[in-house]
């Protein structure tokens, strides 16, 4: 069986593989300026299902609380995110990755002075519709 991603960007049969040269840039929530790379989404590809981005975070910055309606995974390339839920707080660092289920209230910084760069993939995909920030 072949697995191809269609035009559309929709995994299944009978489309075409699509290189992605260049992310889309987004502006990001938050107290600093952080930079969010979206290679594969809503913005870049049209992509409802997944989306694939890599943020750079500054020394210190922290965005609103949110209660995603899509689940998230964060792979930890460089320094230390830090997420707090209702029940805990987590410090995941270089080479580390973390699972937040849909629902689930979280907040993310980066204290470290030297920042942090992660990889988030959400399924399904991120949309400022269904992160439901805190006000």
């Amino acid at each position: 069986m072949q697995y191809e991603i269609s035009n559309s960007g929709e995994a299944g049969q009978g489309g075409t593989l699509k290189k992605i040269e260049a992310p889309s840039v987004i502006e990001a929530e938050g107290n600093k300026p952080k930079i969010i790379e979206e290679y594969v989404g809503r913005v870049n590809t049209r992509t409802d299902q997944v989306s694939i981005a890599r943020m750079k975070s500054p020394s210190g910055w922290k965005e609103p609380g949110q209660r995603p309606e899509f689940d998230e995974y964060t792979l930890v390339l460089k320094g230390m995110l830090r997420i707090d839920s209702v029940e805990e707080t987590l410090e995941v660092r270089e080479g580390e990755a973390v699972m937040v289920p849909a629902g689930q209230w979280v907040q993310y910084s980066t204290p470290d002075p030297d920042g942090a760069e992660y990889v988030a993939v959400c399924l399904p995909a991120f949309s400022p519709e269904t992160v439901h920030r805190d006000e």
